[in-house]
């Protein structure tokens, strides 16, 4: 784990090692999202989408939307 630390311009540089991980290079773009006192640096995806296709699978039973679906007649 790299320790980093914020310039008089409130600038990071992201480690070496860090950047090879993630498999960025100057110019890409990173989402900095904050959980409570932590801050998380990602890669942001390509494709909103497709990062979070599948994150509801299995939190609804299988006849769930059909049972719905009948209700509306």
């Amino acid at each position: 784990m790299a320790e980093v630390k914020i310039s008089s311009k409130n600038q990071i540089v992201i480690p070496k090692e860090a950047r090879q991980a993630l498999g960025v290079k100057a110019g890409d773009k990173l989402l900095a999202v904050v959980r409570g006192n932590d801050l998380l640096v990602l890669r942001k995806p390509v494709s909103h989408s497709a990062a979070i296709h599948g994150l509801g699978a299995g939190v609804y039973p299988s006849d769930y939307l059909d049972k719905e679906r009948d209700s509306w007649e």
